[in-house]
């Protein structure tokens, strides 16, 4: 997590020093990123750099993690809009987030991020729900989501589900990168994907 100097920057000196790092994350890929090519994209010190981030990785799974919690905001908005359906509310917040990474300033990072990711990356890119947080974020994530239509025993399971779907959806995204598919193209394999899922695998 970034330093305490970090958060006390004036909100535009911050942004642009979040702005250099997406270029360049969206440059190339973390490993290959320049954490010279940052400083000079922000017009810092290469010393205050560290005064705000342990390194580059620190600063990468600060943006990665801002994105999480966007992401759980939407997961919450199309659950409510559907009632607790979470098989169209995952259909719809794949083809939100396919447009968000077709995005001119956004598809190149995204593309680096999903066609190089790790354990790590992956791990806390698809935790709509932390472990860490469980206890408190479960009561509040359980209640929005209707257990009717789900072959679930207890709330734990109905967790695994969204977190299967999630795992898929991520795959997809993956499979649009690598394939260049198109965000059609996309939707209509999460969509067989799904419907095989509410069948079942077993005769």
């Amino acid at each position: 997590m970034p330093r305490l100097t970090f958060f006390n920057l004036p909100e535009q000196k911050k942004q642009t020093l979040l702005d250099a790092a997406i270029k360049e994350f969206s440059r190339v890929p973390l490993a290959e990123a320049s954490v010279a090519k940052i400083v000079k994209g922000a017009e810092i010190p290469r010393g205050s750099f560290y005064q705000y981030f342990e390194d580059k990785e620190d600063l990468y799974f600060y943006l990665l993690n801002e994105e999480l919690k966007e992401k759980r905001k939407k997961y919450i908005a199309m659950i409510e809009k559907h009632q607790g359906d979470i098989f169209p509310a995952f259909t719809e917040m794949l083809q939100s987030f396919l447009l968000k990474i077709n995005e001119k300033d956004a598809h190149q990072f995204y593309r680096n991020m999903f066609l190089n990711m790790n354990y790590e990356t992956e791990k806390m890119f698809t935790n709509i729900v932390n472990d860490n947080d469980l206890d408190q974020q479960l009561p509040d994530l359980i209640h929005l989501i209707n257990p009717k239509n789900l072959n679930a025993k207890n709330e734990e399971e109905i967790l695994l589900i969204v977190r299967m779907l999630t795992l898929l959806m991520t795959e997809n995204i993956i499979q649009k990168f690598a394939k260049n598919l198109t965000n059609e193209d996309v939707i209509e394999k999460f969509t067989q994907q799904i419907s095989l899922l509410k069948k079942g695998f077993m005769k």
